[in-house]
């Protein structure tokens, strides 16, 4: 029910605050389809030392309200925080921009019905460059809504690969590489 809830409001606050047009990304195409946001995702987010990012083309991507949830358990046992775009952007530019950072996803899965899609998107993410060894992986939940004409995400969930919690073989299937 609650979920019912979270969607109806998303939907109503999109209705209020944009037709689709309104918050055009950097990109025409970046809202177009589910694989043209998630692209536009990894794209905005990666790059090399010394680049800022296109955090303007970021907020674009989301929907009023949307939240970034890093769910991997915290040291201090505490649940993990839901973050807004700005938090994101606050907690991860000036990381991003003195050490560099890639992420690329290489495998998805996906669920569809009407205007909801999941994405459920294995990723690799490294350091100095798109060519480095993988530092970490894991697997990005992505809730898309289609409202506008176009695609927004309302929510990226993500957890990281531990030697406690190895990514299943069915999400490394159809690897993109």
């Amino acid at each position: 029910m609650r979920n019912v809830l979270v969607t109806l409001v998303l939907a109503a606050s999109l209705g209020a605050a944009t037709s689709g047009q309104d918050r055009p990304g950097a990109g025409a195409s970046d809202g177009e389809t589910p694989d043209s946001i998630v692209a536009a995702l990894y794209d905005v987010i990666s790059g090399p030392a010394g680049q800022a990012r296109d955090w303007d083309r970021f907020r674009k991507l989301f929907a009023p309200g949307a939240r970034l949830i890093p769910a991997s358990p915290r040291t201090d046992g505490s649940a993990p925080a839901a973050l807004s775009p700005e938090d994101y952007i606050q907690r991860t530019s000036e990381s991003f921009l003195k050490n560099g950072f890639f992420e690329k996803e290489i495998a998805r899965r996906t669920e569809a019905f009407g205007t909801v899609t999941h994405v459920f998107s294995t990723y690799e993410s490294r350091r100095a460059s798109a060519d480095d060894k993988p530092m970490a992986r894991g697997i990005n939940s992505i809730q898309l809504l289609k409202h506008g004409g176009r695609w927004w995400i309302a929510t990226v969930l993500w957890d990281q690969e531990r030697p406690d919690n190895p990514i299943p073989g069915k999400y490394l299937e159809g690897r993109r590489n």
